[in-house]
């Protein structure tokens, strides 16, 4: 009896565990990150930032070097067709010369033909052969004859010839411009995968000279709290959570008081590049004017900013613990930023403003990834200065489909 609980117990959970794949969808793979539990750790993170740029200026230069020799490929097989194609050009006037010549030979040969046929039927060739005055010349008319008959069959061959040769040099110099098309076409696709060699899995990463500005940021803030902790300072073995205190949440309150879920996290087509299966790292929030407050969903302690970001625009992280559990949520396309790295936030401080319409790039400003007024909000499991794609999860609180509203900070769900 206790067998069968199990195996339908076992069977059940089978089908859950399969519904839940089959709703959430493919699940991405992510590089792993370390959340950083030490000041020591944090120090590290910044090194390795640091590391992974010297490494990605080598790899540059190399995928550089590779791109410009694949280039100097392209423009000398583009010169070699350009030669080809004149040397076509050539065969084709010399084809043209030569059937000319052969119709004129051709023409020759037959008058010649019908000159000795009449020769020979009115016996006219017989009186040129027997007037020679010796044997000598008798030969001589004779092969003279001959070698006119000879030379123009001879000529006509020689034309003849001269067209085949000309005609398969046409097709070879076709064959070798069709295999340098395939040759720079070839090239071509080197290049650009060459050059989406570093792109980013998510629309929002931060480039690493960001992430190094970021990261040293925070470093700085944790060195002086940590150094102003009632603790006794143990340096670069100094608990983070000892050196700011984040405070204890027991729930979520939405950034906003009221909005409309513009665009769910997730997979989708880009707004502004129209690029399908992108990877959208948070919710997007519209339905505010540009200019209105954005709270902190948690209280916690601002671990990263970043100002005036290519994608993403002006952005806040901040670490917080809601339920004894670690999270970072970010908040991006921010018109103004009203915290400082280090500050400890609560859940009625304003983190700053919703922006994305005067700073998107349409509209004359410096964000290209916005198209209008709203707010990027996401979260993600443990602390971190920046966001980290392998641990971003669905907003707690928020329904994640399009169009789903609410109209107040607590309200759950609508």
């Amino acid at each position: 009896m206790m067998k069968k609980i199990l195996k339908t117990i076992l069977c059940i959970s089978m089908v859950i565990s399969l519904l839940i794949i089959d709703f959430l969808g493919p699940i991405p793979v992510y590089a792993a990150t370390k959340e950083p539990q030490t000041l020591g750790d944090l120090k590290k993170q910044l090194a390795d930032l640091k590391q992974q740029k010297k490494d990605n200026e080598a790899d540059k230069k190399e995928t550089q070097a590779e791109i410009n020799a694949k280039n100097e490929a392209i423009r000398n097989a583009d010169n070699e067709i350009d030669e080809a194609e004149y040397q076509i050009e050539q065969a084709e006037d010399k084809i043209e010369e030569s059937n000319t010549k052969i119709t004129e030979v051709q023409a020759g040969i037959e008058e010649l033909l019908r000159f000795l046929q009449q020769l020979k039927s009115k016996n006219t060739y017989l009186e040129y052969v027997s007037e020679s005055s010796s044997m000598t010349e008798l030969i001589m008319r004779i092969k003279a004859v001959e070698q006119l008959n000879d030379y123009s069959q001879k000529k006509l061959a020689e034309l003849e010839q001269l067209i085949k040769d000309n005609e398969k040099l046409k097709e070879e110099l076709n064959k070798k411009q069709k295999e340098l098309a395939s040759k720079i076409e070839s090239y071509k696709k080197t290049i650009a995968s060459l050059n989406i060699n570093m792109e980013e899995y998510d629309e929002f990463a931060l480039d690493i000279d960001t992430q190094i500005k970021t990261v040293q940021a925070n470093v700085d803030s944790y060195v002086k709290l940590c150094a102003s902790s009632k603790k006794s300072y143990l340096g670069d073995d100094e608990l983070l959570s000892d050196c700011a205190d984040v405070p204890y949440n027991a729930g979520w309150l939405k950034p906003l008081k009221s909005g409309k879920v513009t665009s769910p996290e997730g997979y989708r087509t880009h707004p502004v590049t129209g690029e399908k299966y992108k990877f959208h790292s948070g919710i997007d929030i519209g339905g505010n004017p540009e200019g209105t407050p954005v709270y902190a969903a948690a209280a916690g302690v601002v671990s990263g900013i970043v100002t005036r970001y290519s994608c993403g625009g002006n952005m806040v992280y901040v670490n917080v613990t809601v339920g004894g559990k670690k999270y970072t949520t970010f908040y991006y396309h921010l018109l103004t930023i009203n915290v400082k790295n280090g500050q400890v936030v609560t859940q009625n401080t304003i983190i700053g403003t919703v922006g994305g319409g005067s700073t998107a790039k349409k509209n004359g400003g410096y964000d290209t990834c916005t198209t209008g007024a709203h707010l990027h909000f996401g979260v993600e499991t443990g602390y971190y200065s920046y966001s980290v794609q392998s641990k971003v999860i669905v907003p707690p609180g928020f329904n994640n489909v399009k169009g789903y509203t609410f109209k107040s900070r607590n309200d759950y769900y609508a």
